[in-house]
């Protein structure tokens, strides 16, 4: 059985850590360094920063928070937002990033997967997938479409063929955020994972919508009503005290979830 990997994700927003609810009504949360070391000591098994406006403001990756944070880090660390270029990712991956994620810009110039790819390898890019349902479709989940600039702009693009293609450009892993769940700590959306999973053979990060550890092994689960996915991110649960990476695990592996328990 494979390990199930926990991943704490800090949305960055001018220097900051804040949460939303489906993309809207951010509030602060704190400082991204503290809260990064925080999570790992705890036991997360990756941080994942997501510089959330450095897009839609045109501007690059704010690199000295990307330093301070992974100045305190000693797990896997991911940066995403803001990243155009091969160069972009190296900047990054100067500043103490082991990923980079990628998603508006991969929509606008697909070949920037396999140019980063290339260059740092297929393990160290992940494609990030902002997904929405399809409200008035006969499908709503094959037809949930990607959404880009923060969540702002819809691309028309289908989620499973987009995450199919970013598999054969050269991306190593998918980051699905379902923007129909996000902050809301209802549940992951597990349908719409388990679509992409099955379409993909390279792992699937599930995100949006984690509220406890019942949330979690139903979005790692393989029965009719799992998510199938790899790992799985969660944010507000985290920032806000609801649970740590320790107890969560610890819940997990009495359900029977292959984790990797924190020493």
């Amino acid at each position: 059985m494979l390990t199930k990997r926990i991943i704490a994700c800090l949305d960055v927003r001018d220097g900051r850590v804040v949460k939303g609810i489906q993309f809207v009504d951010i509030i602060d949360a704190g400082d991204p360094a503290e809260l990064a070391h925080r999570h790992a000591a705890a036991g997360a098994d990756e941080i994942v920063l997501l510089d959330i406006t450095a897009t839609h403001e045109g501007r690059g990756t704010l690199l000295d928070t990307v330093k301070r944070t992974a100045a305190t880090l000693f797990v896997p660390f991911t940066v995403g937002g803001g990243i155009r270029s091969a160069e972009d990712a190296a900047a990054v991956f100067d500043a103490g990033a082991d990923k980079v994620s990628i998603n508006s810009s991969a929509i606008a110039r697909p070949e920037l997967i396999g140019e980063i790819g290339s260059s740092f390898g297929a393990q160290a890019v992940i494609v990030a997938i902002d997904a929405r349902r399809a409200a008035h479709s006969a499908d709503p989940v094959g037809d949930a479409e990607v959404f880009v600039a923060g969540g702002r702009k819809p691309t028309g693009r289908k989620v499973i063929e987009w995450a199919r293609e970013a598999e054969q450009r050269g991306a190593g892993e998918i980051l699905l955020t379902s923007m129909n769940t996000d902050g809301m700590r209802s549940g992951f959306d597990c349908e719409l994972t388990a679509r992409v999973s099955e379409a993909v053979q390279i792992p699937v990060i599930a995100s949006g919508g984690a509220g406890s550890a019942a949330h979690f092994a139903d979005v790692f689960g393989h029965g009719p009503k799992g998510g199938k996915a790899d790992a799985a991110l969660a944010a507000s649960i985290f920032h806000f005290g609801v649970t740590d990476s320790r107890e969560l695990k610890a819940e997990l592996h009495r359900a029977g979830v292959s984790v990797r328990l924190p020493c």
